[in-house]
């Protein structure tokens, strides 16, 4: 089973117990962040997944997705070890969509 983990503010810790985590990750704000662009045509979110879906070796695990939804960009997404990098990637990845729109010509 995978290694399943809490946010302790911005610090993933692990947990051991599976009841606790379910608990936890029902009830939990997991958003890092999310931005809108395009009269909310597409959303860019980056949340806490709570488990690794990375590399079982990953050092850090890969606890954190940025994922597009709608737009040129679709479905593209991105995992990260720490609350900073995702920060910075959500960033990274807004960018990246309003550069492929400008390519495309529409307003962002």
């Amino acid at each position: 089973m995978a290694q399943l983990y809490i946010l302790n503010g911005m610090v993933p810790e692990p947990v051991a117990d599976l009841e606790a985590w379910v608990a936890w990750i029902e009830t939990a704000d997991r958003r890092v962040a999310e931005t809108c662009i395009g009269g909310a045509a597409i959303t860019v979110r980056t949340t806490f997944l709570g488990l690794s879906l990375g590399a079982p070796d990953a050092d850090p695990p890969l606890l954190f997705e940025t994922l597009v939804a709608g737009g040129p960009l679709q479905n593209a997404q991105v995992r990260y070890g720490t609350w900073n990098e995702a920060q910075a990637g959500h960033v990274v990845m807004v960018e990246r969509v309003r550069l492929a729109l400008r390519h495309e010509g529409r307003k962002t």
